[in-house]
């Protein structure tokens, strides 16, 4: 047995009144996934009192959902010191401060949501109207940033984008608080979703305008490379979870790091993959302190989150 004593199993007495706080505490003796949250508050704790360089990767769909209002908490009061997502994220962050999201179910009619307009992410809906308030948010906000591009001779970086951006959302928004904060907001694949359509269509017109994408590693390196420790709290796979670990080779790998997925490993893929995996790679140290939860993040996170702000 890999625990020579270990704990008893325990699970909450319901009888009594209990905090969020005290939940947190005592469910890591209940087994299974409940546990594995447990150590993720504990793995955490130990992030902040290390003082280690805290990452948050999530997916863009972790923004179309209710914990986009998290984020934004988590950056207003420095909780977190670097965000790496993708760029779906940001504009949806962005058009929320305008136009929310509304709330449908999983078993829609999606060819009759087709027709009146409506897009679906889960049991999330999105208007196409929401669409247009973006481009009438990011065309003239292109153009700025292209004349930024002539009087200084160079392209922009995404992170940077992202900050000046962050000054034109409102302050429900996580960009919004990450420019205010100076907390850097990274998307190594700006071109995807709506924001790299509307550079496309902005390009058009504007061939010389870019945007730096190799600016950043530059930049995230530093913050990796000047950490004494460095932790993550992963969201999902794909690119951000993958720039989140992969950046960290150079320092030969994350101190501590806490997934939240719902993909099994049996496919290869970056989602499903444990933290043991990332060992191999030199994206997690040998000794690092890392747990994998399974199970939906809009759960999961929220009551990490709650955790991460001294819930009680």
């Amino acid at each position: 047995m890999a625990n020579e004593n270990p704990d008893e199993i325990k699970g909450l007495n319901i009888s009594k009144d209990i905090t969020i706080g005290e939940f947190l505490k005592k469910i890591r003796h209940t087994g299974f996934q409940a546990t594995n949250l447990g150590k993720a508050v504990e793995i955490i704790d130990k992030m902040k009192l290390d003082n280690a360089t805290i990452f948050l990767s999530f997916t863009s769909n972790m923004a179309s959902s209710g914990l986009r209002d998290v984020f934004a908490y988590l950056v207003k009061n420095k909780l977190v010191d670097v965000i790496i997502t993708s760029v779906g994220s940001v504009e949806e962050d962005l058009i929320k401060s305008k136009m929310p999201f509304l709330l449908g179910s999983f078993d829609m009619d999606d060819v009759e949501l087709h027709k009146k307009g409506i897009n679906r992410i889960g049991n999330i809906l999105v208007p196409n109207n929401r669409y247009g308030h973006l481009e009438k948010v990011l065309q003239p906000f292109f153009k700025k940033m292209h004349e930024k591009q002539k009087r200084s001779g160079k392209m922009i970086s995404p992170s940077e984008l992202i900050a000046e951006l962050g000054t034109l959302a409102g302050e429900d928004s996580f960009i919004y608080w990450a420019a205010k904060n100076e907390i850097p907001v990274f998307c190594p694949a700006i071109t995807d979703g709506a924001f790299g359509l509307q550079t496309f269509f902005y390009k058009q017109d504007h061939k010389d305008f870019g945007i730096d994408a190799t600016a950043d590693m530059q930049r995230l390196a530093e913050i990796v490379l000047q950490s004494k420790r460095t932790g993550a709290i992963i969201l999902g796979g794909g690119v951000a979870k993958h720039h989140t670990i992969g950046v960290n080779i150079l320092r030969d790998g994350l101190d501590y790091a806490v997934y939240v997925t719902t993909a099994g490993e049996g496919d290869g893929s970056v989602a499903g993959a444990r933290p043991k995996e990332a060992k191999s790679w030199s994206k997690l140290k040998e000794d690092a302190n890392s747990v994998c939860v399974e199970g939906d993040a809009t759960i999961i996170f929220s009551l990490l989150a709650f955790a991460m702000k001294g819930g009680k």
